[in-house]
């Protein structure tokens, strides 16, 4: 028998339940004061990066606007180019850090449309590998990630200070 160790899990698992009061960590994660301790790898003038604390793969980034609002249409022309050129650079810094065979890039709007917080749009970044896909999520429904948010933090991180001098 081999273990499978994700401690990491128990945080997601002890999130409060539906219906249960919650602030905005897109509002506030960009207001912590120390942007790696928090996961955000880049700040554009509007919206910002920052990695999904509950990836599907490794890399999974957020392009979130710092404006509060539920869809992308909400947001005014500059604050949709600069969302739009976040999204694109995401996926260059993913490339140089990963090398992924290809992305999903989706965005959920309201909670129907599968938004974990209807209120704040932003959209997904997911590299994707050809061999990505195991039994364990068909059969076991676990996703297995083989490196720390910590590690891909810091290798993003690294990656946009090459490419931004």
């Amino acid at each position: 028998m081999h273990n499978l160790h994700a401690y990491w899990r128990m945080e997601y698992l002890s999130v409060p339940s539906e219906g249960e009061e919650v602030g905005n960590p897109f509002v506030s994660l960009p207001e912590h004061g120390d942007d790696r301790a928090v996961y955000i790898v880049h700040r554009a003038k509007y919206s910002y990066l920052i990695l999904n604390k509950y990836p599907y793969n490794p890399g999974h980034l957020l392009a979130v606007p710092f404006r509060e609002v539920p869809r992308l249409r909400d947001l005014g022309a500059d604050e949709r180019i600069d969302l739009m050129d976040l999204i694109a650079f995401a996926q260059d810094i993913l490339e140089d850090a990963f090398s992924p065979d290809g992305f999903n890039v989706g965005i959920n709007e309201g909670s129907t449309g599968g938004a974990g917080i209807p209120g704040h749009m932003h959209a997904h970044v997911v590299p994707r590998w050809k061999s990505d896909t195991n039994f364990m999520p068909v059969l076991a429904d676990t996703r297995v990630l083989p490196e720390s948010l910590d590690a891909t933090c810091e290798k993003l991180c690294d990656c946009v200070a090459a490419r931004l001098g």
